[in-house]
């Protein structure tokens, strides 16, 4: 069955959305939409690193992304202007990326296969780095649920019960590069923040507690990774956008339908 590309596809999508739905509910908690995007972005420089040592991409993703990722979280704790400094930062990375691989010597690197995923090219190899990659972020996830919880909705409060909202944050992190690192054949680096913010915002107005919103994340995540597969099928649509549009309709009709029932 895995030999048709189809079903590959379809599966690879369903294992970012496993992953990437219940991150981006913090994510969304958090207010860390741009957070996301620096550590994205990054994803490019880890692609070069890859090819420029002869790693495998995910390894060389998952470097930079987790080094994006813990710089950012060093710098916001210095109190350092945190919309400017992720706004600089994720230009900064994807400019780099992309300049860091036009000097590969020898190598003609399809830029759009980085940039916005090609999902369809997704192997038995990939597969398992992406299934396995959401197996731990949803497993890092569900045994600090409480923890990273209460420490996003009150640092103080967490620190009274004897949490530690830094390690709650470096989790989140240490995530947050897993999801980019498996994600970026799906979906490319510039819709990977997408992925994890659309669904989770759509989920918002159907939930009434926080786990809710995170399964009902996953549902509309998955939803719009197999309908995006299926409608760029029908009208011959680049893959990672269309499920991204699709996350976008979801949002779009939750939001209205939230709006009519006040």
């Amino acid at each position: 069955m895995l030999d048709d590309f189809v079903v590959r596809a379809a599966l690879a999508g369903l294992g970012v959305a496993l992953a990437a739905a219940p991150l981006g509910c913090f994510v969304v908690w958090r207010r860390m939409a741009y957070f996301g995007d620096a550590t994205s972005h990054a994803a490019l420089l880890g692609v070069a690193l890859a090819l420029a040592l002869e790693l495998p991409i995910f390894a060389g993703v998952l470097i930079v992304a987790l080094s994006m990722a813990l710089v950012v979280s060093a710098l916001a704790e210095r109190h350092v202007s945190t919309d400017a400094l992720l706004g600089v930062l994720a230009h900064a990375a994807l400019a780099f990326g992309l300049v860091s691989l036009s000097f590969l010597p020898g190598r003609a690197v399809d830029l759009s296969v980085y940039l916005f995923g090609e999902i369809l090219a997704v192997t038995r190899a990939d597969l398992a780095l992406i299934w396995g990659g959401a197996c731990v972020v949803v497993g890092l996830l569900a045994w600090r649920w409480q923890a990273l919880l209460t420490a996003t909705l009150n640092p103080d409060l967490a620190h009274a019960a004897g949490g530690n909202p830094r390690r709650e944050q470096l989790v989140l992190t240490l995530t947050l590069a897993i999801v980019v690192a498996v994600a970026i054949k799906v979906v490319g680096a510039l819709l990977i923040a997408a992925l994890l913010i659309i669904p989770a915002a759509a989920a918002r107005p159907l939930a009434r507690t926080p786990e809710w919103m995170a399964i009902w994340a996953v549902i509309l995540g998955a939803g719009a990774a197999l309908g995006g597969l299926q409608l760029s099928f029908l009208f011959d649509t680049p893959t990672g956008p269309s499920i991204v549009s699709l996350a976008a309709v979801f949002f779009v009709t939750t939001t209205a339908l939230a709006a009519l029932r006040r």
